[in-house]
C-alpha cells in the first residue's frame, strides 16, 4: 500500500510517499507561506517526481493536531477533497504523535511541543519501547511553566515551541532539557505517513464526513462569537 502524507499542523510542514519499501518521496518547508499556497503544487511535484499517479495509492494519511487551527483545516480539507475525489480511504493521526515518531529508537520520554500561542503550548508526553510508542500524557494546551512541572526526568523535546521558549525550558528545566540534532525537531509528512498506512492496513480508516481536527481549545472566531452571546444575554430584556 502507497499512503500519501500530509503535514500541516505548524510552519513547518510537507508531503510524503510512504510504502512497503519505505520512504519514497518527501517534500517539506519551513518558511512563511500559507499551507494553501504550496500543498496541492507540492502533491502534484512529488507524484511527478516519483513518476506517480493518484490511481497508485491505496490511501491518504493527515495529521489532525493539535497546531495552528488554519494549517489544520487547510491539511485536512485537502485530504477530504482528494478522497472524494478518489474514493481513497483517510487515516487520521495524531499530530503530536507523528512529531514522536521521529525520533523512533530515542530512550528518553519524547516531548513534541508546538507553540500554542496565547502564553501555551501543544504538548504530550511518549516512551518508545519494544512495544513501540507509548504514551505517557494526553495532548494538552498548557503554559509551558506548568509544562515544566510534569518533567521529571532527562527529556528530548522538539517542535516550534522550542523556537518560542527554549529559553525558558533551559532555565527550568536545566539537564533534564535533551534537544535532538535540528534536522530532526519538527513535524515530517513522512511519519504522517507511516503511521497512517500502518493504521489504515488495521482497517482504521475514518470516515469522510467525520473527519475533524483535534484544537483542544476554542478559535479566535468561536471565542469572540461566545463572547458576542455573554454580552447579548447580560442585557436587560435579554432572554435565557
Amino acid at each position: 500500500m502507497l499512503v500519501l502524507g500530509i503535514e500541516t499542523s505548524a510552519t513547518q510542514g510537507g508531503v510524503a510517499l510512504v510504502g512497503e519499501s519505505g520512504l519514497v518521496s518527501e517534500y517539506t518547508l519551513n518558511v512563511e507561506v500559507t499551507h494553501s499556497e504550496r500543498v496541492l503544487p507540492a502533491i502534484e511535484r512529488m507524484l511527478s517526481d516519483a513518476g506517480c499517479g493518484l490511481s497508485e495509492l491505496g490511501g491518504l494519511a493527515v495529521s489532525i493536531g493539535p497546531g495552528s487551527f488554519t494549517g489544520l483545516r487547510i491539511g485536512l480539507s485537502t485530504a477530504k477533497g482528494l478522497a472524494y475525489a478518489t474514493g481513497l480511504p483517510v487515516a487520521a493521526v495524531p499530530t503530536l504523535e507523528a512529531m514522536a515518531w521521529v525520533l523512533p529508537h530515542a530512550r528518553p520520554p519524547i516531548c513534541p511541543v508546538q507553540d500554542a500561542r496565547k502564553q501555551e503550548v501543544y504538548a504530550a508526553l511518549f516512551q518508545h519501547g519494544p512495544d513501540g510508542l507509548t504514551r505517557l500524557m494526553d495532548d494538552a494546551a498548557l503554559s509551558p511553566e506548568a509544562l515544566c512541572e510534569t518533567i521529571k526526568k532527562p527529556t528530548l523535546f522538539l517542535g516550534d515551541g522550542l523556537v518560542s521558549y527554549g529559553d525558558l525550558f533551559r532555565r527550568l528545566l536545566g539537564e533534564r532539557l535533551l534537544l535532538p540534532p535540528l534536522a530532526q525537531r519538527g513535524p515530517r509528512a513522512a511519519c504522517v505517513a507511516e503511521l497512517g498506512r500502518q493504521k489504515l492496513l488495521r482497517g482504521e480508516a475514518e470516515t469522510i464526513g467525520d473527519l475533524t481536527p483535534r484544537y483542544l481549545r476554542a478559535s479566535e472566531a468561536e471565542l469572540r462569537r461566545q463572547t458576542r452571546g455573554v454580552r447579548r444575554l447580560a442585557q436587560p430584556g435579554a432572554e435565557a
